[in-house]
């Protein structure tokens, strides 16, 4: 039986939708149980087109019912590459925080995800690793929201960034 979800510090944060894009089955996996275990609403897809797919249907047909929080995603996948999908997220006007895991972290690729407001997450990495920087992730997030729309949390239900 699984241990109870931990506790974090906010439940808007705890509760928060986290899409997961990720070629290899068994790291996607992994990162999603991992991510789901914490309490998140985690969502899978195997590659940059669904990712974009999921994109389009969370924020611009409003298929699904709330954006998405956060997207982990892999730096190498077929179709598009993390870095480009967080390159079209911006040129869209979406702020939505990103995490892009990669075992090609060099000084470029890191200045590009940078400039994007990205977050690189070396592989290998610990699963402690991998909760703590969500966690960091989305705690900021909700404190910059929080900064620009003062009183959002009376008006909003539980956020849970894409």
């Amino acid at each position: 039986m699984d241990p109870a979800p931990a506790k974090t510090d906010s439940s808007a944060v705890r509760h928060a939708r986290v899409v997961v894009a990720e070629d290899d089955f068994e790291m996607r996996r992994l990162v999603a149980d991992c991510l789901r275990k914490e309490g998140y609403e985690v969502h899978e897809v195997a590659d940059g087109d669904q990712l974009l797919v999921r994109i389009e249907d969370s924020y611009f047909l409003r298929r699904v019912p709330m954006p998405v929080d956060l997207f982990v995603t892999d730096i190498r996948m077929p179709v598009y590459t993390g870095l480009e999908i967080v390159s079209g997220l911006r040129e869209a006007g979406l702020t939505t925080p990103v995490i892009i895991m990669t075992a090609f972290g060099n000084a470029e690729t890191r200045e590009r995800a940078e400039a994007l407001g990205a977050t690189l997450l070396d592989k290998p990495f610990k699963l402690e690793q991998l909760r703590g920087l969500v966690r960091r992730v989305l705690h900021s997030d909700s404190l910059v929201q929080e900064d620009k729309h003062p009183g959002a949390e009376d008006e909003a239900p539980d956020r849970g960034r894409h």
